[in-house]
């Protein structure tokens, strides 16, 4: 089984982002959450986001444990880029290109998802039966009637 997670339009350039990309590669997602939460770069930032994304993704849709996931695709690629302009020497313009990235995780499981499906188990139906309220007849003292009783 497998969990496809795709962010888009990242504010940060996707060559500051394959730099970090190869060595979260090798790891499995959770260990590379851990090395990436204590880089001091943006890139780290991003990518630690990103990983935790598809990481909860994948635990809410395939139903299995953290520990077991793997990354089967792990790809950065160009998104849009935003052109802006400043003025150059001799009335030329220089242009800016501020780019954007996608990444796409996938995800996947080595162990199969078993869906505990509800067993109804056939039993006898427990008939309750009706506990009858008994009067309780008190016997007379001894030595007391009902006459002297009532003095």
């Amino acid at each position: 089984m497998e969990s496809k997670t795709y962010l888009k339009n990242l504010p940060i350039s996707p060559k500051k982002l394959r730099f970090y990309m190869a060595a979260v590669k090798k790891l499995s997602p959770v260990e590379s959450l851990k090395y990436l939460y204590y880089g001091r770069q943006r890139a780290n930032k991003v990518l630690y986001q990103a990983i935790k994304s598809a990481v909860s993704n994948a635990k809410g849709t395939l139903k299995v444990d953290e520990n077991l996931l793997k990354f089967k695709l792990f790809t950065v690629e160009q998104g849009q880029v935003l052109r802006r302009y400043r003025p150059g020497s001799r009335g030329n313009v220089k242009p800016i290109k501020r780019k954007m990235s996608h990444i796409k995780i996938i995800l996947s499981s080595d162990e199969a998802v078993v869906k505990k499906e509800e067993v109804r188990k056939i039993e006898a139906p427990v008939k309750k039966e009706k506990v009858e309220k008994l009067e309780i007849k008190k016997k007379p003292a001894i030595g007391k009637t009902k006459a002297s009783a009532k003095k």
